[in-house]
């Protein structure tokens, strides 16, 4: 029976620790922070150099440069080196920067009044008109400006110290429309051997209506004053007929979600993830602006990922900084501190991971530490399994030993026989055989000492010098002892 019970409870102990794992690899719900150590603020610009060709008088060249900032916005980062999807908004510069570039230069230049803007204008003056004219026909072999165009896109990652400088990126495929995704990879791709941090893409969009997810974003470049903003927002009703994405709406109608989340967006949330609530992965971009925030789900992004042939994936600083997390977020906060340790050592930078490295040790055995409760549980209500099989184990010895001395000393020992002097015997003869046989087949018997007379001695009668025992006269040796006989 006690060998049944002791089975029976190393095998509870078992499933105990089997089940253990499993639970806490389950993510709890409605968490962001798998995410936001991979959201990037994005920033583009467009660098416009022309050279104005001057016939009108003596023949001049008028070189000018010009910066032109035209978007900012959020990404998301999708693989360790450093890879990047947003919206083409984001990427891509819808604007002629080479007609604003002629309508500087020749404002400058001609001193004439011509608005700085993207659209093309006349002046008065025919000849003037004429040459500004050729200008914007920068392809034409009669054209009057030389101008060239690059693109700059820099982002500019949730690190701490913040990164004044970022790392630059240039769009590799995007879709048609200014909210179509868009594929941005690095120029130099993220020095070391674990790279950046990676958010995990959804397999698909969650059908329910009022589905609840995040917004996670930046409003400006990532530093001491400036966090990432996480907005919760419901899924409405619809899909992506038309390219027009999905809408957002409060199931309870208590916030007017669209306008909310567009107003973010012209702020510059637009491209940020949209986290689903179950499981924390990203299920569509932030698009539209205004009045009126939408989201394209995450089949329009993978789609565009397969068409740049790259492949979402995810690195070591991921794996370690997702474990520490789960046990962060079930409140095993003496776990979790080691967890983000290793995270930082990884990636020094993450601001997340150091934000819940410093809440764990804080709450490192505290009252809401679960790691501490269990210890001191499992310390008050039960004791593990082995000093009870090592306590039996030494009492099945103990008592197999006991059992056999007992036995041991119930069986009749026998006796130690002493020998008896033998009896004088006739006298030998001298060729008589001298080898003398001690038998012990009489037990020798304990007889009570009496007190001794002292008499004299018979001259006659010889006894062993060394043992005492009595001869006879013919003796050479001692028939107890064998020892030879003085003569």
């Amino acid at each position: 029976m006690a060998r049944l019970t002791a089975l029976a409870g190393g095998a509870a102990v078992a499933l105990v620790l089997i089940a253990t794992p499993v639970a806490a690899h389950e993510h709890p719900s409605g968490i962001t922070d798998l995410v936001t150590p991979a959201v990037v603020r994005l920033e583009a610009v467009s660098h416009v150099k022309i050279t104005l060709l001057d016939h009108i008088g003596e023949l001049k060249h008028v070189d000018r440069s010009y910066t032109l900032p035209f978007a900012a916005g959020t990404g998301t980062v999708i693989n360790p080196d450093g890879t990047i999807v947003a919206l083409r908004r984001l990427a891509v510069n819808p604007n002629n920067v080479a007609v604003y570039a002629a309508n500087k230069v020749f404002a400058e230049h001609h001193k004439v009044k011509i608005p700085g803007d993207y659209a093309k204008h006349h002046v008065s003056d025919d000849l003037l008109d004429h040459h500004l004219q050729e200008c914007y026909d920068v392809g034409s072999d009669t054209a009057t400006c030389i101008v060239s165009v690059t693109t700059e896109i820099t982002a500019f990652p949730n690190v701490s110290p913040a990164s004044p400088d970022g790392y630059k990126v240039k769009c590799i495929k995007a879709g048609p429309d200014p909210d179509s995704p868009a594929v941005l990879v690095p120029l130099t791709p993220a020095t070391g051997g674990v790279g950046m941090p990676t958010a995990p893409l959804a397999d698909k969009v969650p059908e329910q209506e009022g589905a609840p997810t995040n917004v996670a974003g930046f409003l400006g470049r990532p530093g001491p004053n400036v966090k990432e903003t996480v907005e919760i927002a419901h899924l409405g009703k619809g899909g992506v007929a038309g390219g027009a994405g999905r809408p957002f709406a409060d199931p309870e109608k208590k916030t007017d979600e669209p306008v909310k989340l567009g107003g973010l967006a012209d702020k510059g949330l637009v491209g940020a993830p949209v986290i689903g609530d179950k499981d924390g992965h990203v299920i569509g971009l932030l698009v539209g602006g205004g009045k009126d925030g939408k989201m394209i789900g995450i089949k329009e992004v993978t789609a565009v990922l397969a068409a740049a042939k790259v492949v979402p994936r995810r690195g070591a600083i991921d794996t370690a900084f997702e474990a520490a997390l789960t046990r962060y977020h079930t409140q095993y906060y003496t776990e979790a501190a080691p967890g983000f340790q290793r995270v930082l050592e990884l990636y020094p930078g993450n601001v997340v991971a150091a934000t819940l490295l410093k809440t764990s040790l804080a709450k490192r055995g505290g009252p809401e530490d679960q790691g501490t409760k269990k210890a001191s549980g499992e310390s008050r209500k039960s004791t593990p399994l082995w000093p009870y099989i090592a306590a039996a184990a030494i009492l099945f010895i103990a008592a197999g030993g006991g059992a056999y001395l007992l036995w041991r000393r119930r069986t009749p020992e026998r006796q130690t026989e002493l020998p008896q002097p033998l009896a004088a015997g006739p006298p030998l003869d001298d060729g008589a055989n001298q080898t003398v046989v001690v038998r012990r087949s009489q037990p020798f018997q304990v007889v009570p000492q009496q007190q001794q007379v002292m008499t004299a001695p018979d001259p006659a009668i010889k006894y062993c010098t060394s043992c005492g025992m009595r001869l006879g006269p013919a003796h050479r040796f001692c028939g107890y002892c064998g020892h030879p006989i003085e003569t």
